[in-house]
């Protein structure tokens, strides 16, 4: 039996496994970075041990810090969550060695599996069906192709490449991306199937035999082959999902498969399947399995189980799907921006309606699993995701409808999150036509789109320019009992002025002696805003009447920032002081980091002329490479940070210089 369980892993798997244990009186351990110190999976463990450092490579990778906490804690068991040793043979091997119960498939399984390349075919033996591949760029000739990295998973390392010109850099890329992640660079290449669709059965194995399939899962809606939008059991034909469970199975049994795990395919406009890849552990949407299975489910329960040598229960064996769950990642970056990471303090986090969190048995109209709460701070070592906000219900439609509800109303402050991005996708009628692919957000641009229309910005800036002014009023010692604003002789209106996404904007209101709205607008040459009658304003809530509808702001206030939750959408705002500082001026042409990272490789040298669009240095920050461009015609100025060097957002990276024109005569040339 196990009876103290060590999670090798951070925030929300961590929280999540520790819900299970909590529920079958299994003490827990966590082991923390110095970056984690306060994070929350860190407060609920029973146990936490400190990992001297912030980055992965000395902290959450390091398998003998891992070990020694195990020994430390009195920990029997270790379960490694999913990303970082989770599916690192060696790691098993050294968790069994050392005399502890491994919660996962044994490490010769994580091998074979782990090998995409060998993986393939072994497994092409056992009536797999695969897609052609190949190992050297010189020998593809049929495009478009995916080049995806060997060791590893979370769409790391892919790239689509669809004509020979854009080859050997996509290979070099992937490469140093996939040795930066999983600290091996081998990368093969395969045919890309367009219009493809990515699903997955998740399986499970005992000691005794046993290798079952547990459902199909559609997980199509990507950016940068990284799943966002998952569900299950799926818009699949039923031919087409028997077929899936049985090449499922085949896989499993072909390498005597234990534990949770999941086989992911592709699926052909034309019904084909092909294998991707096999993941030998639990799946970060796992959840919409739970949910659908009839009877509920708890996978983490289960590998617990099996871990300890017991049979897979029979409801687990072949579990029927019961209604429709969908899963969004919700995570920290820029959509709009490339899918930019983006860090920071996250001043609020709440989401309206959560029925459970982390349920394993119970099914719940609304599940959230999340990493992070109010205050917990977005740093740049780990991963960007934030919180799975799952959604069951009877049908597609109604779980659609139910989780992009609770996501609109979110209140998720200080720090940019794709939330306006899911619930564009979750309402979009593609997708309720289930009419998704791989390529679904690159041929529907306008699911990027802010929910709050521009047109209504205005009116949530007058909301945090009325919050404002009752806080203020609300602190007042001298005439408090005066209404806000309110003067003798209206001369002058007064005058607010925020940062947006979009610039400066300025809100200039007057009161009348009752505390009315009198007048305001947000463009000094607008004769005719809307017309707008103050309802209330307190300081985190302010209810106006627009032409007749009465609307209520969610006002949140830090220091400069003002976050407004409205019912068009959110605003993050920042109040601009009414006599600014004088600031130091940047070079001309300076790029500067979009957020802290390290300085992976300088393509350049100071003086060398360059085109818009050129390569200029690699940033790498969250696992990812971010490539640095030109962004006109100049000459390299300055290049202050070597290759390897760390810097924090807003650092000058590279000075672009410009141009003199090249002389129409050599002979004229002065120099």
């Amino acid at each position: 039996m196990i009876n103290r369980l060590l999670v090798a892993n951070r925030g929300e798997i961590t929280r999540r496994v520790f819900a299970t244990c909590r529920a079958l009186g299994v003490e827990t351990v966590a082991v923390h970075s110095d970056a984690d110190a306060d994070a929350p999976f860190v407060a609920e463990a029973d146990q936490a041990v400190r990992l001297p450092g912030d980055t992965p490579s000395e902290t959450y990778l390091r398998v003998d810090l891992i070990l020694d906490a195990a020994r430390r804690s009195g920990a029997d068991a270790v379960h490694p969550g999913y990303g970082f040793l989770a599916e690192n043979a060696e790691f098993a091997a050294a968790v069994t060695d050392a005399g502890l119960t491994w919660v996962g498939p044994p490490a010769k399984v994580i091998a074979a599996m782990g090998d995409k390349l060998a993986a393939k075919s072994l497994l092409a033996e056992a009536g797999v069906p695969m897609l052609p591949s190949w190992t050297d760029a010189a020998d593809v000739t049929d495009f478009p192709v995916l080049v995806k990295a060997s060791a590893g998973g979370g769409g790391r390392g892919m790239r689509i490449v669809r004509d020979t010109a854009g080859l050997a850099e996509a290979v070099a890329s992937a490469r140093r991306e996939a040795a930066a992640a999983f600290g091996d660079g081998t990368v093969f290449i395969e045919r890309y199937v367009e219009r493809g669709r990515h699903v997955e059965v998740q399986i499970f194995g005992d000691t005794h035999g046993t290798v079952a399939a547990l459902g199909v899962r559609e997980c199509s809606i990507q950016r940068r082959h990284q799943k966002i939008v998952e569900e299950a059991p799926g818009v699949i034909p039923e031919d087409v999902r028997e077929r899936l469970h049985e090449a499922a199975v085949a896989a499993g049994r072909a390498v005597d498969y234990v534990g949770a795990g999941t086989v992911e395919f592709l699926l052909a406009p034309d019904g084909a399947i092909y294998f991707l890849e096999m993941n030998t552990r639990l799946q970060v949407e796992h959840p919409v399995t739970e949910l659908t299975a009839a009877g509920g489910l708890d996978l983490v329960r289960l590998q617990l189980l099996v871990a300890e040598g017991a049979a897979l229960p029979e409801e687990a064996r072949s579990p029927s799907a019961q209604g429709c769950a969908i899963e969004v990642r919700l995570c920290a970056e820029e959509p709009a921006q490339g899918f930019r990471p983006a860090t920071g303090v996250l001043h609020r986090f709440a989401v309206p309606g959560v029925d459970c969190e982390f349920g394993g048995l119970q099914r719940a109209g609304l599940r959230l699993d999340s990493g992070v709460v109010d205050g917990s701070v977005v740093g740049v070592h780990y991963d960007s995701m934030l919180a799975k906000l799952v959604a069951w219900a009877p049908t597609r439609a109604e779980a659609a409808r139910a989780l992009a509800g609770a996501l609109a109303r979110a209140e998720l402050h200080g720090v940019a999150t794709n939330r306006d991005l899911l619930v564009r996708v979750l309402r979009s009628p593609e997708f309720g036509a289930a009419d998704i692919d791989t390529g679904f957000l690159d041929r529907h641009p306008e699911v990027f789109t802010a929910l709050l229309p521009a047109d209504r910005l205005p009116l949530a800036a007058l909301a945090a320019a009325l919050a404002s002014a009752a806080g203020r009023r609300a602190g007042a010692t001298v005439l408090a009992g005066l209404p806000s604003g309110w003067r003798n002789v209206a001369a002058v209106p007064q005058i607010a002025r925020f940062t947006g996404p979009d610039g400066e904007i300025e809100v200039r209101y007057r009161l009348d002696r009752r505390g009315g709205l009198a007048e305001w607008s947000t463009d000094p040459a607008d004769t005719d805003p809307p017309a707008v009658a103050l309802v209330e304003a307190t300081p985190d809530r302010v209810v106006l009447d627009v032409d007749g509808v009465r609307r209520a702001y969610r006002v949140h206030r830090v220091l400069s920032e003002v976050f407004v939750d409205g019912p068009d959408g959110s605003a993050s705002l920042t109040e601009l002081p009414r006599f600014p500082l004088p600031t130091a001026q940047l070079a001309a042409g300076s790029l500067l980091a979009p957020l802290p990272g390290a300085v992976t490789q300088v393509h350049v040298e100071v003086g060398q002329r360059v085109a818009a669009g050129d390569l200029l240095l690699t940033l790498e920050a969250m696992k990812l490479e971010h490539p640095v461009l030109a962004p006109t015609d100049g000459v390299v100025a300055e290049l202050p940070v070597p290759a390897g060097g760390q810097v924090r957002t807003g650092a000058v990276l590279a000075v672009i210089g410009g141009v003199d024109p090249a002389p129409s005569n050599p002979e004229e040339d002065p120099r």
